[in-house]
């Protein structure tokens, strides 16, 4: 495969009201990289956390905004730009945006 898989986390350094005992988005972040990594070593990624406070994208600001106007949960996991996760993302429906 010759083109990077985009992995996009959406979120913020404070836990989503409805996520507190969950981790938060840095570590959603870290622990998708560590674990996309090592199932797929063959694989090229780019990972991008995106501060749904802070962001320099016009783009991603639109999205952003979305999460900030409670249409989702954050963190939002995103794969090549479709959603495949929030609030508390299941890893195997990651995997599956992956795999297809």
């Amino acid at each position: 495969m010759s083109n990077k898989i985009l992995v996009e986390v959406f979120g913020a350094e404070v836990i989503c009201a409805s996520c507190v005992g969950m981790p938060s988005s840095i570590e959603t972040y870290e622990w998708l990289q560590a674990a996309l990594q090592r199932k797929y070593p063959d694989l090229a990624f780019d990972f991008q956390y995106i501060d749904i406070f802070n962001v320099e994208n016009e783009e991603k600001e639109n999205f952003a905004e979305r999460i900030r106007n409670d249409e989702f949960f954050y963190p939002v996991v995103l794969v090549n730009g479709n959603v495949v996760g929030e609030g508390n993302p299941m890893l195997k429906d990651v995997y599956n945006a992956i795999e297809k």
